[in-house]
């Protein structure tokens, strides 16, 4: 085996552990301030501040280590690695330290706002001169998301009022745009190469529906939140998602947790869209469609991609270890938690929020134990990335 150490051979390597370490340490602080053991965040708020790190910290890392991985395999060019690569993950993670300093706002908002920007410009180059047209979406999806940040910013700066709501939804959409766009190209791919004999299918006519239902939901939500219009299109979704899945889901998922995760994570996503049609007719509140997402889909989806991308573009068997099963169960326990305990009982409200987030907290200490050395050491076959 190769001795040494390559955080920045491949764009997995720095930004799934940077995700791991965000995904513990954002919530701890985030566990301090609702425990008044911490003074909350001074430029975004204290709610401001955890929407903002879960969407445009943890969830960009994410983002970010995908595509610059997968670009590569998608296009045949390189993306960045060594210093360049160093480079931005040093501007990811200045963007979380710097609103805990006493620097000017202009300085935090600048440094962050420039993340996305710069994440573009690395992948501009391969994904324009590759043959393929189709993966240029994720540029829009990129310069887009860079708008909604900008949203959040100018709130905190004090130039806007109500900007940072319209920021944040404006992300959790484009998150669930990018989300639908990737589940149809890796669910079906990996279920087939981590199930023997399994042939998931995809149909051509539930893929545009789920893209077309999606937009007609934005468009619900902008002109009519929270009406029977948007109640209406999150049921529609729900549905489309449910036909999807069926395409790919076979019961023999459930012996591979490398697999079965990301099914787990997907009913979240179908169970965020019925909370939103429910919420709609006033039968729950509208957080708990939210947090089904967020921390259903988004947490647990995640973890189960990196998990498979990091052994694989490491160069180790897809099989999980026992530590990372575990955390992926109480993982989708701590979204149970969060997302239906309050409706059973509202009441210990903030009892609920307590456990769920220890839940998540202990799940990514667990990726990050299991990972790092992974994402840290070279391919034990001695191959580059």
């Amino acid at each position: 085996m190769t001795k040494g150490y390559t955080p920045f051979a491949l764009g997995f390597r720095p930004f799934f552990l940077c995700a791991g370490l965000a995904g513990v340490f954002s919530l701890a602080i985030w566990l301090c301030f609702l425990g008044g053991h911490m003074p909350a965040n001074s430029y975004y708020g204290p709610m401001g501040w955890h929407s903002h790190e879960m969407l445009f910290g943890f969830t960009t890392a994410i983002i970010a280590g995908f595509l610059l991985t997968a670009v590569r395999n998608w296009t045949g060019i390189n993306t960045i690695t060594g210093k360049p690569l160093a480079a931005l993950v040093g501007l990811w993670l200045m963007g979380r330290i710097l609103p805990f300093f006493p620097v000017p706002d202009g300085l935090i908002a600048a440094v962050d706002l420039a993340f996305l920007p710069m994440l573009a410009l690395a992948l501009r180059y391969p994904l324009m001169e590759a043959e393929s047209k189709a993966n240029r979406v994720f540029l829009l999806v990129l310069a887009l998301a860079t708008l909604a940040n900008l949203l959040v910013h100018l709130q905190a700066l004090g130039v806007a009022t109500g900007s940072a709501v319209a920021g944040t939804g404006m992300m959790r959409y484009l998150i669930l745009w990018l989300l639908v766009i990737i589940t149809g190209r890796i669910m079906p791919f990996f279920t087939r190469t981590g199930v023997p004999g399994v042939m998931p299918v995809s149909r051509d006519d539930i893929e545009n529906l789920a893209v077309i239902f999606l937009f007609g939901l934005l468009i619900a939500d902008v002109l009519a939140p929270a009406s029977w219009l948007s109640g209406l299109m999150a049921a529609a979704l729900a549905v489309v998602h449910i036909i999807r899945v069926k395409g790919w889901y076979d019961r023999r998922i459930w012996a591979y947790p490398i697999v079965w995760v990301l099914y787990t994570a997907y009913f979240w996503m179908i169970a965020s869209f019925v909370l939103q049609a429910m919420s709609a007719l006033e039968w729950v509140a509208p957080n708990l469609a939210t947090h089904a997402f967020t921390y259903g889909m988004v947490g647990i989806f995640t973890m189960g991609m990196m998990s498979r991308v990091a052994l694989g573009h490491s160069g180790r068997a897809l099989v999980t270890a026992k530590p990372i099963n575990i955390a992926f169960i109480l993982l989708n326990v701590g979204a149970f938690v969060r997302v239906l305990m309050p409706i059973v009982a509202p009441g210990q409200y903030n009892i609920w929020l307590f456990i769920s987030g220890g839940l998540w907290l202990v799940s990514f200490l667990i990726f990050c134990v299991i990972y790092a050395p992974i994402l840290m050491r070279p391919r034990p076959d001695g191959q580059p990335g």
